[in-house]
Parts: structure tokens; sequence; C-alpha cells
């Protein structure tokens, strides 16, 4: 459901969660173009920092995207800015919880400021961040 930013408030959240499978990692890499063996060479990953492979930064950043334009504020949204910062790895298998919060309201400008993080299902926050939107009129 869709959401013009005078029904929005301070502290409305929304979210979306989903299993990271590696059928999701091969098509990221398909999209994308990113290739990187960390995502889709088991021998050269185990050889890398994280032992394993493990999902795309971006791959994960993106069900941000989902909240924003399915959820909150919904249908129409224009994405307009992302700050990320990547702190945990992704592995395959990982249940991720994005989440948005709302943080900031600028009507006049009919713009939210709102602050972004995905979770794992161990509770740790995988990628931290702030959007900016703007909301549908």
């Amino acid at each position: 459901m869709l959401k013009t930013i005078d029904k929005i408030q301070v502290g409305d959240t929304a979210s979306f969660t989903k299993t990271i499978s590696e059928s999701d990692v091969y098509m990221y890499a398909g999209i994308s173009g990113d290739f990187n063996p960390a995502h889709i060479n088991a021998v050269e990953a185990e050889k890398g920092m994280f032992k394993e492979r493990i999902a795309h930064g971006m791959l994960t950043a993106s069900l941000i995207s989902t909240v924003l334009g399915c959820h909150l504020p919904g249908p129409g949204t224009i994405y307009l800015s992302q700050e990320l910062s990547f702190k945990k790895p992704v592995r395959f298998g990982d249940t991720i919880e994005a989440k948005v919060e709302v943080v900031e309201r600028i009507e006049e400008k009919n713009r939210l400021i709102l602050r972004t993080t995905c979770t794992n299902q161990h509770g740790e926050i995988v990628i931290d961040g702030k959007a900016m939107v703007m909301p549908p009129k």
C-alpha cells in the first residue's frame, strides 16, 4: 500500500525478509556482470578471508529497494540516495530482513530520510545505512 508524505510519521517502519540462495547469487552475477570468485567460485572463495562463497553486498542491499518500492512508502516511490556500510558477510542460506525506519520528514520538499538496515537470522546487522526518497504525491 502506497503512502503519501502526509500519512507517514517519524518512527514508521516496514520490512521484507528473504533467504539468500545459491541461485539468487548466480542470477545476480549474471544480471550485474559481477563474477567475483568470492561469490561464484567455491575453490577460490575458500582461499579468501571468509573461507566460503558469500552473497554480493549489492544483492543484499537490493532488498532495501524492495521495502521502499513495495511497502514504505510503496509503489511510485523515487529512490534519491543511499549510504551503505557493509558490516558482515551474507552467506548462502542466510535469511535477511531488510528494514527501513523513517527518521526525518521534509514535507516542503516531499522527501523522507530513512535508516536502512539488513539483519541476518542471528540478529546481526550485515548492512547499515541511510536513504533519501521521494514518496508518491
